[in-house]
């Protein structure tokens, strides 16, 4: 298979395309302003080739923060393209949609992965999703666009999710998950006064959520919604740990970009080699891919405000360039199989 990526700064889809060649699955990277008009000129220029697409900024070596860019692979791969529709409500309403895709793709654990865009409610949604891609241990990757829209084959939606079924028909595919916090000292805490809907962090070991991020780390109230960048939560699940962002501050509690839920049992992380563990990364996909043909990710939105904070953003892209063929997705949180996560990387390689 091949990969293709193609972007305009300014916004001029036609120059983003240009170059695409005989797509078989094209994903769209677009603006607020310009997503409906660049939704419906795709489908225009394509007709047919089957579509997802979110507002959002994209990345290959080079980042588009306002303009359009897209993704197209090509040369072996089989794709089906829907969306779940009502995903605040009951997204297994149109579960039957992806069992249909799975099935037409006849996809496998080895050769197909499933990558998909979605508006919010992001851990109900992958639930749902995951309980037809178990059946056949089917790999996801994907994320969080802005704006509330996704769209699918020409069409824009909200409250949806837009997925695409991509099996390789030349090779292997691999889902991978890149975390640069590690727990800080032994810090543990029972959380409670939670708001689920509203993702509310309200305290910790009884005491007043804010309060006790502020005493650990000495940091003022308004500098909370920085310091998650080096310092998020993390969530124990199993043998892994999510992380889970800081949003902002409401009064005494903390509004977090992913749920919490009372008695959960959550760390303290602190960042750690970040350059060391891309570096990793790298070559843990190079061993496992001697020959790769491209690699799509999902780096979350506070990972990029870190990497340029920290000046290492160009750095980082080089660095994944080393692999062939990358482009990704700036999101707003991230997708792994079954999982949510914050201020993480995930991505699948394609062999």
């Amino acid at each position: 298979m091949k990969q293709f990526f193609g972007m305009s700064q300014r916004g001029d889809l036609k120059e983003a395309v240009s170059g695409v060649g005989r797509p078989q699955l094209i994903m769209l990277f677009s603006n607020g302003d310009q997503f409906e008009t660049h939704v419906k000129e795709l489908e225009e220029l394509f007709p047919g080739v089957p579509s997802i697409g979110c507002v959002g900024m994209c990345y290959d070596t080079r980042v588009v923060e306002k303009g359009v860019g897209v993704i197209a692979f090509s040369d072996g791969v089989s794709a089906a393209v829907n969306v779940l529709e009502e995903v605040s409500v009951m997204p297994v309403k149109y579960i039957d949609r992806l069992e249909m895709d799975v099935i037409s793709v006849n996809g496998t654990e080895r050769d197909t992965v499933c990558i998909d865009f979605c508006t919010g409610n992001d851990a109900c949604v992958l639930t749902t999703i995951y309980s037809v891609l178990k059946n056949r241990n089917i790999s996801l990757v994907g994320g969080t666009g802005d704006a509330g829209k996704v769209s699918a084959n020409g069409r824009v939606y909200e409250d949806a999710v837009a997925y695409a079924m991509v099996r390789n028909e030349n090779g292997r595919v691999k889902a991978y998950k890149e975390n640069i916090y590690h727990q800080m000292k032994n810090y543990r805490f029972i959380a409670s006064r939670t708001d689920k809907a509203k993702y509310i962090l309200g305290a910790l070991n009884g005491r007043p959520a804010r309060q006790v991020y502020q005493d650990i780390l000495h940091i003022s109230e308004k500098d909370i919604t920085t310091q998650t960048f080096k310092n998020p939560f993390g969530k124990l699940n199993g043998d892994d740990t999510c992380i889970v962002s800081i949003k902002e501050v409401e009064g005494d509690a903390l509004s977090c970009f992913r749920q919490v839920n009372d008695s959960d049992v959550l760390v303290l992380l602190e960042l750690g080699d970040y350059r060391a563990t891309v570096k990793n990364t790298v070559r843990m996909i190079q061993r496992d891919f001697p020959n790769i043909s491209a690699v799509f990710s999902v780096n979350c939105l506070f990972r990029y405000l870190l990497f340029t904070q920290e000046h290492y953003m160009q750095e980082y892209l080089n660095e994944m360039s080393i692999l062939g063929s990358h482009a990704g997705l700036i999101g707003y949180g991230e997708h792994y199989n079954n999982r949510f996560v914050n201020q993480s990387m995930t991505c699948v390689a394609f062999e």
